[in-house]
């Protein structure tokens, strides 16, 4: 589980402890989906979380007023490898998708990755995430690549944000 739970963030965004204010801006590392062809992306994918692994990929809750931190975690949220954070929002993706799948030669892949969003939370109402990274781009982490053809499929070895040795927690 997260170091950050539905009730812990719940308290965070009751209302900022310096100003009062009740508009946040949540960062998180949110579940997301994309078809490829030929290792290129067809569209900017969609949110794919549920709710509980929306908490769990939080890392940073920051008042839209004053600007104070309500929670920060500079561990990976993934696996909570310490200070993983930098290094999954700076790095590239450790798991390439290939441009044809290598057991039918098919060229259309559906991507699974985590990317990192932008979430504001006022009077606690989340809107629609906004990605930070797109497929392609730093911070933006393949976990898994599947054939849409046949049932080949390849997964990220150890964390697939910060490249931890895991073994990997359990997501909700």
């Amino acid at each position: 589980m997260s170091q950050l739970d539905e009730q812990k963030f719940e308290a965070a965004i009751a209302g900022c402890t310096s100003c009062e204010r009740k508009a946040f801006e949540v960062s998180a590392y949110l579940d997301r989906q994309l078809t490829v062809m030929l290792a290129q992306s067809n569209n900017d994918g969609r949110w794919t979380h549920a709710a509980a692994a929306f908490f769990d990929g939080v890392f940073r809750v920051q008042c839209l007023g004053c600007r104070t931190m309500a929670y920060d975690s500079p561990d990976c949220p993934r696996c909570h490898r310490p200070n993983g954070l930098a290094e999954a929002l700076a790095a590239s993706t450790r798991l390439s998708v290939p441009t044809r799948c290598p057991e039918c030669k098919g060229t259309e892949m559906t991507v699974t990755a985590f990317a990192p969003a932008m979430v504001k939370a006022v009077e606690h109402q989340r809107a629609a995430p906004t990605p930070i990274a797109l497929f392609g781009d730093q911070g933006y982490h393949v976990a898994q690549v599947a054939c849409v053809t046949c049932n080949w499929v390849q997964l990220a070895e150890g964390c697939p944000l910060c490249g931890g040795p895991g073994p990997l927690r359990p997501r909700p």
